[in-house]
């Protein structure tokens, strides 16, 4: 064998490799689609992810029920990064080269994430990320379902400015950079509507923090001049049963001091007596109170699935919506490689649990309504207030170097484009 013949079989074998584990339509299966599922069984962030793990299993099953996809049954391969950043990184690692799994669905906060983003890039993952962030990021290798900030954040304060008369606000945040970039966006933004920087207290605590006391007194204080205070809440995870619970022993009502919430759905509460939290809100793209026949037929499959106690939440909604995009997209492809799938998820439509229609934009961010939700004494949420649906943005208008910036992977090939200089910005896994 010649040199030139050497070459081109090693370049072969090479580019067989890397495309081993995609399914083509009309192949045989000679073993299942691989569906990786990333979410923390263990440890602070377990009170959230376990539920999306489950939903994902659900939605696999009722997948295969219907002839799988490509004509092949699905396996999901379930890891447990156990609320450990790095550790998100290795699991990511180990379901791409060991498992070969054709798309991943996992993660909730950005720090995983971000943890996560190098691996995915470097092999050419594809991950579904289901949660609210706070934007300021665009990989090719990541459709993200959950909320942009400008489909939570800015409404939600807007409706506290609005609607309550808010006029002092108190961030409060878990100290890891979802919290972090929003609280910026929303300082900048709060500022820009006239909200003194005096009149805006931060503040941050560690993943299942416990003692609330003393911020919950600085909450209070900040309205000793009779001015009207608001929290806007980035708390995540276990954290938040300790200061629920510190706000109703202080005895602080939706009346005194709303507090609309961020990560708090109905999972979260459903581990709460929420007596004492009555009227406060929290702002999603979906609650399980949501009127439509979409909605009725998902709880009751849910229900059915996990048991009569399970609720539904939002970013199983982003699950459900984007595990469906993906089967429709490979099935257009009629392929599940990633690249492949990737162009094929443009354009992407699919009904919301809201009724409405969920549709995939090219910065790989999602169409969505905006929702505020009340908390009602039987953990559910009476929904006050619901847009249309609102374009997800990656790069925020709030802040001045973001503004410029746009995120189109299908005609310009690129996540930061600044359309100042009409270039593209090298993305780096770091952001």
């Amino acid at each position: 064998m010649n040199i030139r013949t050497t070459l081109l079989s090693t370049i072969s074998a090479s580019v067989l490799s890397m495309a081993g584990s995609a399914v083509l339509a009309g192949s045989h299966c000679e073993a299942p689609i691989k569906v990786g599922v990333l979410h923390s069984l263990s440890g602070s962030m377990a009170i959230s992810e376990t539920t999306l793990k489950d939903v994902m299993l659900m939605l696999i099953e009722q997948q295969n029920a219907k002839g799988g996809v490509l004509g092949c049954e699905l396996e999901a391969i379930v890891v447990d990064p156990a609320s450990d950043w790095p550790l998100f990184a290795e699991k990511a690692r180990e379901l791409l080269t060991v498992h070969d799994v054709d798309v991943i669905f996992g993660n909730w906060t950005s720090v995983s994430r971000k943890s996560v983003l190098p691996v995915i890039e470097e092999l050419n993952g594809l991950l579904f990320y289901p949660v609210q962030y706070e934007g300021e990021e665009s990989s090719k290798n990541v459709f993200y379902t959950g909320a942009a900030p400008n489909q939570q954040a800015i409404p939600a304060t807007d409706y506290f400015l609005e609607e309550l008369g808010v006029q002092k606000f108190a961030l409060l945040g878990t100290d890891y950079v979802y919290p972090r970039t929003t609280n910026n966006i929303l300082e900048q933004y709060l500022k820009d509507n006239g909200i003194s920087a005096e009149d805006i207290f931060v503040n941050y605590t560690p993943f299942g923090h416990s003692d609330w006391a003393t911020i919950v007194a600085d909450v209070v204080a900040l309205g000793e001049d009779g001015k009207q205070v608001g929290v806007i809440s980035t708390i995540n995870g276990d954290a938040n049963i300790g200061f629920y619970k510190e706000l109703a022993s202080a005895g602080i009502s939706a009346d005194d001091i709303p507090v609309v919430a961020f990560s708090v759905g109905e999972e979260e509460l459903s581990g709460l007596d929420t007596t004492n939290l009555v009227g406060h809100l929290a702002a999603w793209n979906y609650f399980q109170s949501a009127e439509s026949t979409a909605n009725e037929e998902f709880i009751a499959a849910w229900k059915a699935f996990a048991g009569e106690e399970r609720v539904t939440n939002d970013p199983m909604e982003a699950h459900y919506i984007g595990f469906n995009m993906w089967v429709n997209a490979a099935t257009t492809a009629k392929t599940t490689d990633v690249d492949a799938v990737r162009t094929a998820m443009y354009g992407q439509e699919f009904p919301n649990l809201t009724g409405g229609t969920a549709v995939m934009l090219s910065n790989h961010h999602l169409a969505k309504p905006v929702l505020i939700g009340e908390i009602a004494a039987d953990g559910q949420f009476d929904i006050i207030s619901q847009t249309t649906e609102v374009l997800g943005d990656a790069w925020t208008d709030f802040l001045p170097a973001s503004a410029v910036l746009k995120s189109d992977w299908k005609d310009l090939g690129c996540g930061m484009y600044n359309t100042e200089t009409e270039t593209c910005v090298q993305l780096t896994s770091n952001y």
